[in-house]
C-alpha cells in the first residue's frame, strides 16, 4: 500500500503524504514521494503540483528514527541521500511549479519537504522547527539556503536552538508565502495552483529552469557535503545518546557533560 496519495485535478497533481500517525519519513515514504514527483513531471496534462497531507493537521513530523538508531552506515547514507539530493533533483527537474500546503507540524525532514517546493502556503495553526539538534543530529541541508532566506542571525537561531515557531513568524521571515485560516490551506494552494496552471506550460518550464539556475548559487554544490556531514554526525556518541533519550522521553546527557 502506497504511503503517498496521487490525484490529478484540473491539471494539478495533488501529492498527499499518507503515513499515519504523523507522516514520519522512512525509505518507503521517500521512495513513494519521489515516484509521485516523477509521475507528475512526466504527465503533460499536469501543469502544477501540490504537496500536502491526507492526515488532518499533520504535515510531516520528520524522520522515523529506526533507520538512524539501528541502520548501518550505508543505510543511513542512502536515506539521507534520497531526502537531500534526490528530492532536490526531483523538484529541480520537475518543470512545473510546486506548492507545499502545510498544516499542523513541519519538523526536521518535514521542513526539507516544504522548502523543496517553489511556494509554501501555511495554515495559521501550522508550526515549524528544525528539531534535529535535540535528537543528536544537524539540519545540514538548511545551512546553505536558510541564511539567504531569513538572514544569518535568524537562521542560526532557528537551526541551533531547535525551537518551534508559528506560521506568522515564518511569514514575517519570508519562509512561507501565505498564511490562511486552518483547514483552508489546501483550498488556497489549489487556487494558487490554478493561477499557475493557467500560464503557458512551455514558458513555465523554461522560466522555472532559468529561475532555479539563477537562485541555485552554492545550494546544489553543497548537497553532497550536507549528506557527508549528517553521516559523520550519525557516527558520534552524542548522536546515539540523542536518539535513545528521544525514544525514552528523557533529557539527553551529552558526552561532554
Amino acid at each position: 500500500m502506497s504511503t503517498v496519495r496521487y490525484e490529478v485535478r484540473e491539471n494539478v497533481a495533488e501529492i498527499l503524504l499518507s503515513n499515519p500517525p504523523v507522516n514520519a519519513l522512512n525509505e518507503t515514504v521517500v521512495d513513494d514521494l519521489l515516484a509521485a514527483l516523477d509521475r507528475a513531471a512526466g504527465d503533460k496534462t499536469v501543469r502544477a503540483v501540490i504537496l500536502g497531507t491526507s492526515i488532518p493537521k499533520r504535515f510531516c513530523a520528520g524522520l522515523e528514527l529506526d533507520t538512524f538508531r539501528s541502520g548501518t552506515a550505508a543505510q543511513i547514507r542512502e536515506l539521507v541521500d534520497k531526502i537531500y539530493v534526490r528530492l532536490c533533483d526531483a523538484q529541480y527537474n520537475l518543470g512545473k511549479p510546486s506548492i507545499a500546503a502545510v498544516t499542523g507540524a513541519a519538523r526536521g525532514a518535514g521542513m526539507t519537504l516544504a522548502i523543496s517546493c517553489d511556494l509554501i502556503v501555511a495554515a495559521d495553526t501550522a508550526t515549524f522547527g528544525y528539531s534535529e539538534i535535540d535528537v543528536g543530529l544537524l539540519p545540514a541541508i538548511h545551512f546553505t539556503h536558510l541564511p539567504r532566506i531569513v538572514g544569518r542571525y535568524r537562521a542560526f537561531d532557528l537551526l541551533f536552538s531547535g525551537r518551534m515557531f508559528g506560521a506568522e513568524e515564518a511569514l514575517a521571515m519570508g519562509l512561507v508565502n501565505r498564511v490562511v485560516p486552518a483547514d483552508s490551506e489546501m483550498d488556497e494552494a489549489r487556487k494558487l495552483a490554478g493561477v499557475l496552471a493557467s500560464k503557458s506550460p512551455e514558458l513555465m518550464r523554461i522560466g522555472k529552469a532559468a529561475f532555479m539556475s539563477a537562485i541555485d548559487s552554492d545550494y546544489r554544490r553543497g548537497l553532497a557535503g550536507a549528506v557527508t556531514l549528517v553521516c559523520a554526525v550519525a557516527s558520534t556518541d552524542d548522536f546515539r545518546e540523542g536518539m535513545e533519550a528521544f525514544v525514552e522521553k528523557r533529557k539527553p546527557v551529552w558526552k561532554a557533560s
